[in-house]
């Protein structure tokens, strides 16, 4: 059994088969999806997201303000996110949320203030975040132990592309540590190094689909069957065989977020 810790299969680009895309995952023994709902706030995207949830009993939801739309959260953003996450059990996490500095699609000033923002909310609501950080790993750890340093609620450090150093302040503030597809490309050494320390009890396994097609696959579209390639990836990394890795990464997803399977 796998688990796509983060996908992003509500939005358009599977509007032609997305039903294909999940029985695809299904028969490759991907059993849940936590599809996590961007965009702008006001759009209706992250109510998409999660009525895919209600709708796909495989299928969870996470809803945040991705950095990239820093500038369009403001109080009613916020409550739509508070309320999906109060009225929907198939909701688990508040994100994705963080710093992204390679782009600046809002101002980093702007990221800061809202990325504290949505954290204390996501505290206040119990919930855990998934955390999107790109060249902004000294503010990402500044803030996550200025929020979440005295909390137990912890997260995840989703599509990990940082330094060691940066996975061990998160794991020691109960963060676990993603890794997707770019783990499997020529040039990923720092990330294989990475993975290569991370424990497996504090590691995730995931796609970002429809981003970061794994190796053979660079180039297309990806979807969560493509999860058994990461899986690979850190097998070989660890010297083990993939279902070993995804028994491990499944059995850490099921307890931090407390899902109970058939």
């Amino acid at each position: 059994m796998y688990i796509d810790s983060h996908a992003h299969i509500d939005g358009p680009e599977y509007e032609e088969d997305r039903d294909e895309v999940i029985a695809r995952a299904r028969d490759a023994g991907v059993h849940l999806i936590l599809n996590v709902g961007t965009g702008d706030p006001h759009s209706g995207s992250l109510e998409r997201a999660v009525g895919l949830a209600e709708t796909h009993k495989e299928v969870y939801a996470a809803v945040g303000t991705h950095p990239h739309d820093a500038r369009l959260f403001n109080d009613a953003a916020e409550e739509r996110i508070r309320n999906l996450i109060r009225e929907n059990d198939k909701v688990l996490a508040w994100g994705e949320i963080g710093l992204d500095y390679h782009y600046d699609n809002s101002p980093r000033d702007v990221q800061r203030d809202v990325f504290r923002r949505q954290l204390r909310a996501a505290l206040d609501c119990d919930v855990p975040v998934i955390v999107h950080t790109r060249e902004a790993d000294s503010d990402t750890i500044q803030i996550l132990r200025e929020q979440f340093g005295q909390s137990n609620r912890g997260g995840i450090m989703h599509c990990f592309g940082g330094t060691l150093e940066l996975a061990e302040a998160a794991m020691s503030l109960g963060f676990l540590i993603s890794f997707s597809g770019n783990i499997t490309f020529k040039k990923a050494d720092d990330i294989r190094s990475v993975a290569r320390h991370v424990p497996l009890e504090s590691t995730l396994i995931e796609t970002d689909c429809p981003y970061l097609s794994p190796v053979p696959f660079r180039g297309k579209r990806n979807e969560p069957a493509r999860v058994l390639e990461v899986a690979r990836e850190l097998g070989a990394v660890h010297g083990m065989e993939s279902k070993e890795i995804g028994a491990i990464t499944t059995a850490t997803f099921l307890k931090f977020f407390n899902v109970k399977t058939e």
